[in-house]
This record gives C-alpha cells, sequence and structure tokens, in this order.
C-alpha cells in the first residue's frame, strides 16, 4: 500500500507476461526451426554444386548427332569447311565453368574451344546439355 492508503501494482499485470513469453517461446521455436533449415540445406547445396561440375554437355545433343560444329556454334553437316568434328565424348562440366570463366576446353585448340563454346552458350531448354549450362551460370553462396 502506499502512503496514501491506495495498493499500488508495481508488478505487471500476469497477462502481459505470458503474453511476452508466448513470443519468446514462438522466436525460440522459429529460431530452432530456421536453423535445422539451415543445416540441412547446407550440404544439398554442396552436393549441387559437387554434381554441377561433375554433368556433361553432349555437342551436338543427340539429336544432331552427326552435325559438326561452325565457328559461330550452329551445327552444320559432317564435313562443312571450316566446321569441327565434335567431341569423342561430352563436355565435362568442370571444364565448361573453367571456359565461361575466360579460360579454355581442355585438349583442344582455341578456335575449337571457341566453337564449342558458342554452341553450348546457345542452348536452349529441352536441348540436351541445357540444364547442365544453366546451373553452371548460377551463383553460388
Amino acid at each position: 500500500m502506499s502512503e496514501d492508503g491506495e495498493q499500488r501494482n508495481d508488478i505487471p499485470e500476469r497477462e502481459g507476461l505470458e503474453s511476452v513469453g508466448a513470443t519468446r517461446r514462438r522466436a525460440l521455436m522459429l529460431g530452432a526451426v530456421g536453423a535445422s533449415a539451415i543445416v540441412s540445406i547446407r550440404p544439398a547445396l554442396a552436393s549441387t554444386a559437387v554434381s554441377i561440375v561433375h554433368c556433361q554437355i553432349p555437342v551436338p545433343d543427340a539429336a544432331r548427332a552427326s552435325g559438326w560444329i561452325a565457328a559461330d556454334g550452329s551445327v552444320v553437316a559432317s564435313g562443312t569447311a571450316g566446321a569441327f568434328a565434335p567431341p569423342r565424348q561430352p563436355l565435362k562440366g568442370e571444364d565448361v565453368k573453367q571456359a565461361l570463366a575466360g579460360g579454355q576446353l581442355p585438349s583442344v585448340e582455341y578456335e575449337r574451344s571457341q566453337a564449342y563454346m558458342k554452341y553450348v552458350r546457345n542452348l536452349h531448354s529441352g536441348t540436351s546439355g541445357f540444364t547442365c549450362f544453366a546451373s553452371l551460370q548460377m551463383p553460388r553462396g
């Protein structure tokens, strides 16, 4: 009681405390859910990054496998002058990634590498190797 006989209540109302407690519990639960999501997403991203560099891009795609690659990256008839025979094996994602960063495809001369990379840059959805190429261009965190 106060000096003038009135009862003072210096303790906050119980409802306010319960509300604050509920808010804190909710925040802690959300934090725990968020932390577990991060823990489960990071390994998935790591395995995705590993699979991306191991993906392959056939040059040209299976539908045009008998074609050669012209200097502009288009697929032309085999034996066309100035065009390049396709590589014996699909291009490796890791090699394409390095070439996209300004390097050159390994084991081929400069002009052939440029033609193959122009072909790769012109891939579109539905073409073999497009998903690999698109994933190589995505920034990694």
